[in-house]
């Protein structure tokens, strides 16, 4: 049995991770038999760069094993790190593999684990389904010396952020951001260069980070996703995203940037 930590998922719709209420920290592999009653199935962390992580759902209807506490995913990264963050968002997609994945969606017949990859393969016709990942494109766009930022409308009152967006069939990143930028702003931009990536599983995304330059036209929001839209210099930037999030770290560049 795996020695590293055990991230069980309750059933609610974000699945928070359950934390030994006393210490606060994740429950250790070894103590599996602890929660087995209240699991309706574990299973192992694939390919992780540390190994040993394991997963585990309760069961419909079982409550909360005494000692520990329901934490959101996303508060994980404030109360245990950075690097726990990142693998409970790598064994909540394993987990979401599986309860996504009981059935066949070709056929209908059972699923089972795929033992020489991280999947589910179908036992009538053989289909394999591996976790899902979209890919999304985030953007850093700069104008002497402002960055554009916007507000969606599910962002706390006064929050802002870089624009973002998902990928759609037949387009590559690039020609992401420059449809998402202009269709949420009205801005049409220029240079787009690779600024980095983050794994962000809520639910299955693969962020892309970019910057790029303002090439023509005024901010005006789409009035659907989003609510407002505009310039901000250094100097009166509103309430930002938490450094957990790639958002944050573009936006933390451009202001280094903006010091140097």
């Amino acid at each position: 049995m795996p020695e590293g930590p055990f991230f069980l998922f309750d059933r609610t719709r974000d699945a928070n991770v359950l934390l030994l209420r006393s210490v606060m920290s994740l429950p250790r592999s070894c103590e599996l038999e602890n929660y087995k009653e209240a699991l309706e199935r574990f299973g192992h962390v694939s390919k992780t760069p540390e190994g040993g992580a394991m997963w585990g759902l309760l069961a419909e209807g079982a409550a909360v094993p005494c000692g520990l506490v329901a934490v959101s995913r996303r508060d994980l990264a404030v109360i245990l790190g950075q690097r726990l963050f990142l693998r409970a968002g790598a064994a909540f997609q394993m987990m979401s593999l599986y309860a996504d994945n009981r059935f066949c969606g070709r056929c209908g017949a059972l699923m089972e684990d795929c033992e020489a990859e991280p999947a589910r393969v179908c036992l009538g016709c053989g289909r394999m389904v591996f976790p899902s990942l979209s890919p999304a494109m985030i953007v850093a766009v700069e104008k002497e010396g402002r960055l554009l930022l916007g507000h969606n409308a599910s962002f706390p009152e006064g929050r802002y952020s870089v624009l973002a967006g998902f990928v759609e069939p037949g387009e590559t990143v690039e020609q992401a951001v420059e449809r998402e930028v202009y269709e949420e702003s009205g801005i049409r931009v220029k240079n787009i260069r690779y600024a980095g990536s983050q794994p962000w599983p809520f639910p299955s995304s693969m962020m892309l980070g970019f910057r790029a330059d303002w090439e023509s036209g005024e901010p005006v929001p789409d009035g659907t996703e989003i609510t407002d839209v505009r310039w901000f210099s250094p100097y009166d930037l509103p309430d930002l995203p938490p450094r957990i999030s790639i958002s944050r770290r573009l936006i933390d560049g451009w202001l280094a940037r903006s010091n140097a």
